[in-house]
């Protein structure tokens, strides 16, 4: 799911414990997947409408955007509470040792596999333009779609105004950066509301569209915001439709990576050893995943590099993965390793994204 960053550190959490992943929607767009939810159980959680502050930003959001305010007032009127929303952003009690070997089973599994082999060889097309276009590798979208919907068989279950009213009225007062979040929350308010104001839906059709827990939408689970500036039609039909194009998908998630700085052709990591007489392992691991040291610079401190990897010009990080109780891996991540985490903020998420895809590109690819 393409997140904030504040929000990725949750999301990694989350996934340890059970898996869960510049245009706009005018025009015909096709009609979203819906999932049902119990009447009685919607019908137990407040209405927005009670409130007079929510009232007040959906006439406030109407005239900075120049919608109808009756149209703002009554979707995000009618827009519910969700505790199980509020729940899940509360920072977790970490309780658990990380474990790649155990994260990277979640996803690299036969079923996801398989539907990866299906989804590539159903859109061999769109794959191969995408990567003529933008430069970023097949095997790297359909690892992404995979990772995060298995291709668009888990898009969420929550109503995605309500998760973005949850957390723009009522995130978790006592989270440290509670203040900051609800207000990124209610930009995204304001972003979804414009995108379905353009599209032409009616207040009961926006209510319908449900996501993740933070309002994450469709097989690529792009975020309001993500949608308005890295959205693309690329199966050219004059709409998006990030539910069931795949062409559209596959599009943009490609121009998300090219935005944020994808190099073609570059590895997205090196394998790495170490010389233990003159390893700085704490200057190396210093940065994190932020690639910060020289091929000269990253050696100096003890890292091992061999073949192509002593030729890379560009910077590099060390990458730690913890193992539980063995020894943690670890590689050489290039900026396009890092490309990868723009999509979720965890070098666990990158490295099962990369290697999902190449699972499966090695059973599609002669």
């Amino acid at each position: 799911m393409k997140l904030p960053t504040f929000l990725r550190h949750f999301k990694l959490a989350i996934l340890l414990i059970a898996t869960t992943a510049c245009s706009s929607w005018a025009g015909n767009a096709k009609p979203f997947k819906k999932t049902v939810v119990s009447s009685v159980a919607q019908a137990e959680r407040p209405l927005y409408a009670t409130r007079p502050e929510v009232m007040q930003f959906a006439d406030d959001l109407a005239g900075r955007r120049d919608l109808d305010p009756a149209w703002v007032r009554s979707v995000l009127g009618q827009a519910r509470f969700i505790p199980a929303v509020a729940r899940l952003m509360q920072p977790p009690v970490q309780t658990f040792v990380k474990n790649w070997r155990a994260y990277r089973s979640r996803f690299i599994d036969p079923i996801r596999i398989a539907a990866g082999v299906h989804f590539w060889q159903e859109n061999q097309a769109a794959l191969t333009r995408a990567e003529e276009e933008y430069g970023v590798p097949a095997e790297i979208i359909v690892g992404i779609i995979g990772v995060e919907t298995i291709y668009g068989r888990n898009t969420g279950s929550f109503g995605v105004m309500d998760a973005l009213a949850t957390l723009a009225f009522d995130f978790p007062a006592s989270h440290p950066r509670a203040s900051e979040r609800s207000e990124f929350f209610k930009g995204e308010i304001e972003q979804f509301l414009t995108l379905e104001s353009r599209r032409g839906a009616t207040p009961m059709e926006t209510l319908e569209i449900k996501g993740s827990y933070a309002g994450a939408m469709g097989m690529p689970q792009f975020m309001p915001s993500s949608w308005s500036k890295y959205a693309v039609d690329f199966d050219g039909d004059g709409s998006i439709d990030l539910w069931n194009s795949p062409a559209d998908v596959i599009g943009s998630v490609a121009n998300y990576f090219k935005t944020f700085g994808w190099q073609p052709g570059m590895p997205t990591y090196y394998p790495v050893s170490f010389d233990a007489s003159r390893l700085d392992m704490d200057a190396l691991l210093a940065p994190d995943i932020l690639p910060t040291f020289s091929v000269a610079s990253f050696t100096d401190k003890g890292a091992v590099l061999e073949g192509a990897a002593l030729q890379h010009k560009g910077p590099l990080a060390l990458i730690e993965l913890l193992n539980g109780p063995d020894a943690p891996t670890y590689v050489a991540g290039t900026e396009n390793f890092y490309a990868i985490t723009r999509y979720n903020w965890s070098s666990y998420y990158a490295m099962a994204v990369i290697e999902l895809g190449r699972e499966v590109a090695a059973r599609v690819k002669p």
